[in-house]
């Protein structure tokens, strides 16, 4: 199913009686099948976009839709993976991802089937029985990867789901989103501030501007399916990777220096 942004306006209320403009004029169209990801600097809107597609939000004005269909409200066709995973650590492994088809009153033994089948693709096999917190933060974000895809989404949302981990286990991660984009055929959109991950996992890219937020360069992307298929280190450490990481940092240094240019911290 298509992801239809259409002329999307997003503006805050401030307590001084002002209005902040987080989105202007954002449209786009986004095939099913495709891993998008969203870069820009701090402020340009890119967690604001993802809560309207969520249903968080609704915009100002412009409207959403995914196959047709108005987004209006959160609902079982997205699923939402949070930096911090968002889970409930007071229970085990099993029923954190178990808990939305236990929430639709699910068949026991296909959600238990479900659960394991899904333990095994997230990599956590023989942990089922552990408490969140028994966890590290790497093993938790694969927990909340299996939870949001227990509801069988056609639409996973992803706000800064790396971000808070060590590099290395970033850098598996990351393994582990291509490899998910493959075997499930989601459509995924990510949002990061790290310009090699939205390299690296994007087939396709927004860069965004800040004051107010807009979509100001698209990109076609090769890495993520060549990623599919070569190391990490090999594909990032090769010219073409390189070249585009330089040019879109480039991009962003000059956005962030228009913006301190401006007097604002």
């Amino acid at each position: 199913m298509d992801l239809l942004v259409d002329e999307v306006d997003m503006l805050y209320d401030v307590p001084n009686g002002e209005a902040v403009q987080a989105l202007k004029d954002v449209s786009f169209q986004l095939g099913g099948g495709r891993l998008l990801t969203l870069l820009g600097p701090s402020g340009c809107g890119k967690t604001t976009l993802l809560n309207i597609l969520a249903g968080f939000l609704a915009p100002t004005s412009g409207t959403v839709s995914l196959g047709g269909a108005p987004i209006t409200k959160p609902g079982p066709e997205r699923g939402m993976v949070f930096q911090q995973g968002a889970l409930f650590e007071w229970l085990s492994v099993n029923k954190n991802i178990s808990f939305g088809p236990r929430m639709k009153r699910a068949d026991r033994a296909e959600t238990s089937a479900k659960v394991e089948d899904l333990l095994n693709t997230v990599g956590l096999q023989g942990f089922g029985d552990k408490r969140i917190y028994e966890l590290s933060g790497g093993m938790q974000q694969r927990v909340a990867l299996a939870r949001c895809l227990a509801n069988d989404p056609d639409v996973i949302l992803m706000d800064e789901p790396l971000g808070a981990l060590d590099a290395l286990t970033r850098e598996k991660m990351q393994g582990l989103v291509l490899k998910l984009w493959q075997e499930t055929g989601k459509t995924i959109v990510l949002v990061t501030h790290s310009v090699e991950e939205a390299l690296y996992l994007g087939d396709q890219l927004f860069v965004m501007a800040p004051r107010p937020g807009r979509i100001e360069y698209t990109y076609e992307l090769p890495f993520a399916k060549v990623g599919l298929e070569v190391e990490p280190r090999e594909l990032k450490s090769s010219p073409e990777f390189i070249e585009k990481r330089e040019e879109i940092l480039s991009l962003i240094w000059e956005m962030e220096e228009q913006i301190m240019g401006g007097g604002v911290s």
